[in-house]
Order: C-alpha cells, then sequence, then structure tokens
C-alpha cells in the first residue's frame, strides 16, 4: 500500500518538476508540443504493435499453439500506451520502451526471472486457489 502511495504522490511530482525545468529551458510552447507530439506518437505506435500482436496471437492460435509470449505483449503494449497518454517525460520513456519489440524483450526476460525466483522459492500463488 505505502508502494502504491508513493507511487502515485512522487511520480508526478518528478514528472511536473521535469516539465517545469524543461519548459525553463525550451519554453512553455516547445514542452507543449513536445508532449502532445509524444502522446500522438505512442497512439499510432501502440496501435501498430497491437495490431501486430494480434496478428501473431491469431496466427500461433490457428496453429494450436499458447500465444503466451503474446499475452505479455499485448499486456505491455496496453500499458505503455497509457504511459504516453500522461502527460510527462518519465512515463513517455518507460512507455514507448514498453512499446518497442526490441525492448520489451528486456522486460520479459525479467519478469520470466522473477516469476521463476518466487516459484522456486514458494512464494508464487495462483489467484484462483
Amino acid at each position: 500500500m505505502l508502494k502504491l502511495l508513493l507511487l502515485f504522490t512522487l511520480v508526478p511530482l518528478i514528472e511536473i518538476w521535469i516539465l517545469i525545468e524543461l519548459g525553463g529551458i525550451i519554453g512553455s510552447w516547445p514542452t507543449i508540443l513536445l508532449i502532445a507530439l509524444t502522446g500522438f506518437v505512442g497512439v499510432f505506435l501502440a496501435r501498430s504493435q497491437g495490431f501486430a500482436v494480434l496478428y501473431k496471437m491469431q496466427r500461433d492460435m490457428e496453429a494450436g499453439l499458447v500465444p503466451a509470449d503474446q499475452f505479455f505483449d499485448g499486456a505491455c503494449i496496453l500499458v505503455g500506451g497509457a504511459l504516453l497518454l500522461t502527460p510527462g517525460l518519465l512515463t513517455d520513456l518507460l512507455g514507448f520502451s514498453l512499446l518497442l519489440p526490441f525492448t520489451r524483450v528486456i522486460y520479459k526476460s525479467a519478469a520470466q526471472k522473477y516469476l521463476n525466483r518466487r516459484q522456486a522459492d514458494g512464494t508464487l500463488h495462483a489467484w484462483w486457489k
């Protein structure tokens, strides 16, 4: 609970501070245009990546395979797109990194290692049990 409280208070404060500093350096209108541009590019990238993942999921299911990788990719694209719609440069950087396939691999590897460690030490529990 404390982690979420810190996340939802510290991240916006840091984002506001960065935007104020950036506005002081490049001006307020260029800062606003940069925020709008990242939002538009993010929506386009999320849409194209989302359709690519849906196509791969459909192809895997038609072949009788479980599209587990595509589910993770889809979750990353959803979160990345949402982060790009929120104003801020840190959230934009994280959002773009979740949308790009070559950086999603890094997140996927880290998530697998984390889940494997939790399973090995017995702290991973299924929510439906």
